[in-house]
């Protein structure tokens, strides 16, 4: 099969780079661009088998996504990949205002196709499942359903209220839908006529069943499918099974640096406990005010972040700067009462890590929070990302290399806010799961 496997659009630039953990590491050489290449980028990539392309639209109204999802999806279509995938978090957390899943299903199937578009959220690998049509996700060492999740169901943005994922998605869009349940997915689907196709996955067997759903039968009406990297993992023991990949490619570890820069826009308690993990093993910690950085016009308040960063690292020491600790320290309210202010602050958070890079000679990085990471590598001059090194420990944000720009070989790592062990940035700096 001389065609690419799939080309996918992530939502969000963590996400984005979690599908690429998902094929690169089960031997589908992937690439994520961070906008269409121009000129002679795509040629350097000519052997890769998936083709990414990270978006921000998990945090665009529907008016943004009618143009530049209109636009992604065209040049998705040009690569002829066998598979299309609109990639949403594995957390479903959107909103008609903003994120609109169905929205993006809509736009997908006037470009790519109208047959029934397959939905597939469950992931068993970053311990995400569905049953009966309900999501659930794992917090710390229990799995919660999503509306019920301690992070998911009080995000600040869009906050899960509604685990029934159908249900979720009418009020998003006016498409029928239906469900393939657990159950039936071992039995023997039925065919539906309906525009979104919900396929459960709860373990490994329902995980294959999907896969071999999807590759052997759906994509005969339609090469468009939304979902979470559980599409991926799912599809990965059917391409097995069709000869189309070999075994799992092995991956060495990237190795200790002395120091590395984290920059942190997200409130998750997750993160808070890796800033507090972190500066209890030699990281300093600087604290930021977001609301600063988001009007800061003039360029004053990144500049004394940077001047704060560099102090640290040029004692020797590794920094994470970050404008939240935890969900009591968020100011998101805030934040919302100037319109765009969020995206602001992420550009800055990317100004921020540019400047230490560069300044500082780095030659590892983090960045941290989904919607930040979006907005922050836009202005980091990187041009693509490739597979450095899985975590299979904590999947979902792994060490990259980037391609591109003055940062050209940094190793990065783009780290959703509930994702990851508490250890997650000293584990980077060592560079070993």
């Amino acid at each position: 099969m001389n065609r690419p496997l799939i080309s996918y659009y992530g939502d969000d630039f963590t996400g984005s780079t979690d599908v690429m953990e998902a094929l690169a590491s089960n031997g589908v050489e992937t690439v994520l661009f961070l906008k269409v290449p121009e000129g002679d980028l795509l040629s350097r990539f000519a052997a890769a088998r998936a083709f990414g392309l990270a978006g921000t639209s998990r945090s665009e109204t529907p008016e943004w996504m009618d143009v530049h999802l209109a636009q992604a999806f065209g040049w998705l279509k040009t690569l002829d990949a066998a598979l299309c995938h609109y990639k949403v978090c594995s957390t479903f957390d959107s909103a008609p205002h903003v994120g609109n899943i169905g929205r993006a299903i809509e736009i997908g199937r006037m470009i790519l196709g109208g047959g029934p578009v397959p939905l597939i959220v469950g992931a068993p690998q970053i311990r995400r499942y569905t049953a009966f049509g309900e999501l659930f996700a794992a917090y710390r060492e229990s799995n919660y359903r999503i509306d019920r999740h301690p992070v998911m169901a009080h995000h600040p943005v869009t906050p899960m209220r509604e685990a029934n994922l159908l249900m979720h998605l009418a009020r998003q869009t006016t498409l029928t839908s239906a469900l393939i349940d657990n159950v039936e997915l071992l039995e023997a689907p039925r065919p539906r006529d309906a525009a979104i196709l919900l396929i459960d996955v709860l373990d490994k067997a329902t995980q294959a069943a999907a896969g071999n759903l999807l590759w052997n039968r759906l994509r005969r009406d339609s090469r468009f499918v939304c979902g979470s990297s559980g599409v991926e993992y799912a599809l990965i023991p059917a391409w097995r099974e069709a000869g189309l990949i070999d075994g799992k490619p092995a991956f060495r570890d990237a190795g200790p640096v002395e120091r590395i820069a984290v920059v942190s826009g997200s409130v998750s308690p997750t993160t808070e406990r890796q800033i507090r993990h972190a500066e209890a093993n030699g990281f300093a910690g600087v604290a930021l005010d977001p609301l600063a950085l988001s009007r800061d016009e003039g360029g004053a308040a990144v500049a004394a972040a940077v001047s704060a960063g560099l102090k640290v690292l040029e004692e020797g020491r590794s920094v994470v700067l970050y404008t939240a600790l935890g969900p009591a320290a968020d100011r998101g309210g805030e934040l919302d009462s100037s319109a765009g202010a969020r995206h602001r602050l992420g550009r800055a958070l990317g100004r921020i890590q540019s400047a230490l890079v560069s300044r500082a000679g780095l030659a590892r990085a983090v960045v941290a929070g989904g919607d930040t990471s979006s907005h922050a590598l836009g202005e980091m001059g990187i041009s693509a990302l490739t597979l450095r090194m899985p975590l299979p420990q904590t999947p979902g944000s792994p060490l990259c290399v980037a391609h591109g720009g003055p940062v050209d070989g940094l190793e990065i790592a783009l780290k959703g806010g509930q994702v990851g062990r508490d250890d997650y940035f000293s584990m980077i700096r060592a560079g070993r799961p």
